[in-house]
């Protein structure tokens, strides 16, 4: 018998060696070359990427502007799209095991098949009868909503054609195999392949589809990275399992912006859509704390108040501990280090914990000043009223504060949660309207706004 010949192929850019490598020479990432059986002489021939009868016109003559969005009934979900569902467009959707994506994907599709028609949700990891049982506790029983348990690309593209459906969900991706690909379901050959004949059928026939994929220990996207590229939108659950907000966020979109975040409350129901994610995001605020103070941030064209927490503990370790949930801990050990130099607070021996409630992870710079002030309350046991004050900018490694975008968007936000005054940096308060309806105390240095709260 003829030897079996095999190759590696890196799972994060597609680098094929002929032996297992540590490092890809292709992209430099260390443990990323899966083994793959070379291909038999009998080669198949590859599907093409879309049918069409274009040909080459001017780019003043395309008609632009022209996609129809089917309307998902979930508005979270269509902040997010941009919208709701582009026809032909193909949408990757990722999280962590029981985040939560299967029951979003489930939810949409029946909203979709009582709006719009024929509805083909295809599942390669759970059986008719599994579906059936989450479907009855959602509710989403619609007439039109087909359900099909198979893993075969080209028997799922049979049934396609028969149904023709408006909609098209495949949960998970990682579970789809091609029978000319001598490789396993999940390799990178054998996803790519796949990838490629849905965005073929959903471009070709103009229907919308969602793939389910899984993630990594890290919580990556797991696959080939040229998946991300492939496909049209990436959406990523966000939350923890034992919390019950999830955020659904756009890490691509070309049909919308990726800035807008879509906020859910998991329920015995299903996921049930937040419209005002500050009311819940500061539910149990407390009156007064030591080391709370809600700050402000904007997702896309939404402000949201968050509540952030801090402790500053002696460290019994020889090295401090500096830990960060929801923000970026190097911008933490930044303003760990202002406090230090310009503020003077002895920092070196202290442990430093930070939390940002509800699970949300804050992006950009209009938290500092907020973390700043919670780790100051902490360390010198000086309580807060997190109820009244609202703590926003940006803190430079000179000490000042720097001015912040959609200061009044935030502002407007806070007086309609109840806030009476705002701390923020001075160089905002040219353009602040003087009718905001809470009072606005413009500080120009850390120091400056320390000295506010020791007051």
């Amino acid at each position: 018998m003829s030897k079996i010949k095999t190759k590696f192929i890196c799972r994060e850019c597609g680098y094929e060696s002929p032996k297992w490598l540590g490092r890809c020479m292709g992209c430099n990432q260390w443990n990323t070359m899966e083994e793959e059986l070379v291909q038999s002489k009998r080669d198949f021939k590859r599907s093409p990427t879309m049918t069409s009868n274009n040909r080459p016109q001017k780019i003043k003559k395309v008609v632009s502007g022209g996609h129809e969005r089917y309307d998902t009934d979930i508005n979270e979900l269509n902040r997010v799209l941009g919208g709701g569902l582009v026809k032909g467009s193909l949408t990757l959707i990722s999280g962590e095991p029981g985040i939560g994506k299967s029951t979003l994907i489930l939810q949409a599709s029946s909203k979709i098949a009582e709006k719009y028609g024929t509805v083909l949700y295809v599942s390669g990891e759970e059986s008719e009868e599994q579906i059936k049982m989450r479907a009855e506790r959602l509710d989403a029983l619609a007439e039109e909503l087909y359900i099909l348990s198979e893993t075969n690309i080209d028997l799922i593209e049979k049934y396609i054609d028969e149904l023709e459906p408006v909609f098209l969900l495949v949960d998970s991706v990682q579970t789809l195999y091609k029978d000319d690909l001598t490789s396993a379901p999940g390799s990178v050959s054998q996803v790519k392949e796949c990838v490629n004949n849905l965005m073929r059928i959903g471009k070709s026939k103009d229907i919308p589809i969602f793939i389910v994929a899984h993630v990594t220990k890290q919580g990556e996207l797991a696959g080939p990275r040229v998946l991300e590229h492939m496909v049209d939108t990436v959406l990523h659950f966000e939350g923890e399992r034992t919390q019950e907000f999830r955020i659904l966020r756009a890490l691509k979109n070309r049909f919308g912006t990726t800035s807008e975040i879509g906020v859910f409350e998991m329920r015995e129901e299903g996921l049930v859509q937040v419209s005002n994610p500050s009311a819940i995001f500061l539910d149990s605020l407390s009156e007064k704390a030591e080391g709370s103070i809600v700050v402000s941030t904007v997702e896309g064209t939404r402000p949201l108040l968050v509540e952030i927490q801090a402790l500053v503990t002696p460290t019994t370790a020889g090295f401090p501990r500096r830990t960060a949930v929801g923000i970026d801990l190097n911008r933490l050990n930044l303003i760990i280090a202002v406090l230090e130099k310009k503020i003077g607070l002895p920092l070196m021996n202290q442990d430093i914990y930070i939390n940002v409630v509800g699970g949300l992870k804050l992006e950009g710079t209009s938290s500092d000043l907020g973390v700043a002030m919670a780790i100051f309350s902490s360390m010198q046991s000086i309580p807060l009223s997190s109820r009244e004050i609202l703590a926003i900018g940006e803190i430079s490694l000179t000490g000042d504060l720097r001015p912040v975008s959609y200061m009044e968007r935030m502002i407007k936000e806070a007086h309609k949660m109840g806030f009476k005054t705002c701390i923020m940096p001075d160089k905002n308060i040219p353009k602040i309207k003087k009718d905001v309806g809470l009072e606005i105390k413009g500080v120009r240095r850390l120091r400056d706004a320390l000295e506010l709260i020791m007051k």
